[in-house]
């Protein structure tokens, strides 16, 4: 099996299939309302919500990076504040984690393998380590919202 569709199994696996962990992002998400994603279970942590833009925006800047862009990374490393918290606004939330996903399949279905060992000059990691950043990015992420799930559960 090629590795770019090893690759694309394991987003698939980690956004909405059967993952090693046996959890997976869409639905940990599924059943939460916008009240309980914008919820600060504990004062000086992240909400729900906030860690899901935190993680629509990481896989958006690095999927740029892999198209080659220079990106600065904010100060406030992609964590603001939710204004909106209504129902729509959530689901507008997972929307935009849903098209980030499909972006991702969309980049890694034509990705060429000889492209893995090319850098990205801000940091030096090759592209290979960039794709398997983000899905580490998003299980680590994925185990702080299945925790904080059971903390509003």
């Amino acid at each position: 099996m090629k590795e770019t569709k090893r690759i694309i199994s394991l987003f698939e696996k980690l956004y909405e299939g059967s993952p090693w962990i046996d959890v997976n992002l869409s639905g940990a998400l599924s059943n939460i309302t916008a009240k309980q994603a914008s919820t600060r279970v504990f004062d000086k942590y992240n909400s729900i919500w906030e860690i899901v833009n935190h993680l629509i925006s990481w896989r958006l800047n690095v999927l740029k990076r892999m198209q080659g862009k220079l990106i600065k990374t904010p100060d406030n490393n992609y964590f603001e504040n939710v204004i909106d918290n209504s129902d729509t606004a959530w689901k507008k939330t997972l929307q935009k984690l849903d098209d980030s996903q499909k972006q991702w399949r969309q980049f890694l279905d034509s990705f060429k393998v000889d492209s893995f060992s090319k850098v990205y000059p801000n940091n030096q990691m090759n592209y290979y380590e960039h794709i398997h950043g983000i899905l580490q990015h998003d299980a680590y992420h994925l185990g702080q919202i299945t925790l904080l799930i059971k903390y509003l559960n």
